[in-house]
């Protein structure tokens, strides 16, 4: 089962890097391009028409790819007063309810996102003359990779292991950084 768990975390780790280049690569990308549409149309008195639809496109692809990072690096939101106030023992049972209130969340993105993109499949996006499934492909990778972030964190999390009792959250690194 260890060794289960850390293949999952090499791979989980891989995938979060990847994700977080190709969401910067997609914010650097839609700011080129946005700035190219701003140039074109009050310098050359011309519009890009795919600049929209391309940029909103780019868009969701990195709030999602950022999203999932987010969970593998533990940023996500949580309720952390919560824990002041509760004797030490119970903050990992509220962490792991935590976690598996993410786990059914990354499940329906991923299965809903599923039936989005294959049902637009058809269909075709104006301009950009994608079919319209790809409107949804982040929506289904962002639950993807979300459910199998927190899986290893709720594995884990269950096996007792370091990572998800002793992780710091965000705002403990900011704060130490500061």
């Amino acid at each position: 089962m260890r060794r289960s768990i850390a293949a999952l975390s090499r791979l989980n780790r891989l995938l979060s890097r990847a994700s977080l280049w190709l969401a910067g690569s997609g914010l650097i990308a839609m700011t080129v391009i946005v700035f190219a549409q701003v140039f074109a149309r009050y310098v050359l008195n011309h519009s890009l028409l795919w600049v929209e639809p391309t940029a909103i496109l780019l868009m969701s692809w990195f709030i999602f790819l950022g999203s999932a990072v987010g969970v593998h690096e533990n940023f996500h939101m949580g309720f952390d007063v919560l824990l002041h106030f509760l004797p030490e023992g119970a903050g990992k049972w509220l962490r792991l309810g935590s976690d598996l209130a993410v786990l059914v969340f990354g499940v329906g993105m991923t299965v809903y996102g599923w039936q989005l993109m294959s049902r637009t499949w058809g269909t075709t996006l104006p301009v950009i003359r994608l079919p319209g499934g790809f409107g949804y492909m982040p929506l289904f990778v962002g639950g993807v990779l979300i459910t199998l972030f927190i899986a290893e964190q709720v594995l884990n999390r269950l096996t007792g292991r370091a990572r998800a009792d002793e992780a710091p959250d965000a705002e403990d690194v900011l704060m130490s950084e500061a």
